[in-house]
């Protein structure tokens, strides 16, 4: 089994990435693997709704930043873990960008698998956060791995993270957590859903 770890800072090694790694060594206590995947500094394009995703691409249409690559290691994946700072009571723009195109554009590779979020900030704005990262999972058929409390942790440095001791241990136990959920549905068989129905309040 193997979780991606979503990095959706852009420091690369900084407060989101010593939780994430908090979570890493837990899950390698028990024998699964996890990759941490940064999202980089590099300009991430929004979605233009463009819908040329769904002629068959299975991927976004504009391939000149980390979307489709994501979307390829998630398709390798049996987990997955967002993480991102806290921008104004919300997840890293950048991160956003990516994340719409690629639960849009290859939600196939998405579907069904475990996800959680965890957010980074040095004071508030954590649940926001972590409100927002969670849409992604409940409209894309993912079941969504809790923790013992919400999923964030506090510092302006990676080591100021590493002295929050309830912090950490909420990360420790989403890894255990992933793990048993992981174990509890592997080699179970996919539900079945009837066909999508899309409205909207005018008919």
């Amino acid at each position: 089994m193997k979780v991606l770890l979503v990095n959706g800072s852009p420091h690369k090694e900084g407060c989101t990435f010593t939780a994430l790694t908090e979570i890493k060594e837990r899950l390698a206590t028990q024998d699964v693997d996890s990759e941490i995947f940064w999202i980089g500094t590099k300009a991430i394009r929004g979605c233009i709704a463009c819908m040329k995703c769904k002629e068959g691409l299975g991927k976004c249409a504009f391939d000149d930043d980390v979307c489709n690559e994501l979307i390829e290691k998630a398709k390798e994946c049996d987990g997955i873990i967002l993480g991102s700072p806290v921008y104004y009571a919300g997840p890293n723009g950048a991160l956003c960008a990516v994340l719409d195109r690629a639960f849009y554009s290859g939600s196939a590779n998405f579907a069904y698998k475990p996800g959680a979020a965890i957010a980074s900030c040095r004071r508030g704005g954590s649940s926001a956060t972590f409100d927002r990262l969670n849409k992604y999972f409940t409209i894309t058929k993912m079941p969504v791995v809790a923790s013992s409390y919400w999923n964030s942790v506090h510092g302006n440095t990676p080591e100021e993270v590493k002295q929050d001791l309830e912090g950490l241990h909420t990360m420790r136990t989403l890894a255990d957590n992933m793990v048993w959920l992981l174990e509890s549905i592997e080699n179970k068989d996919l539900p079945k859903s009837d066909d999508k129905v899309f409205t909207n309040f005018i008919r």
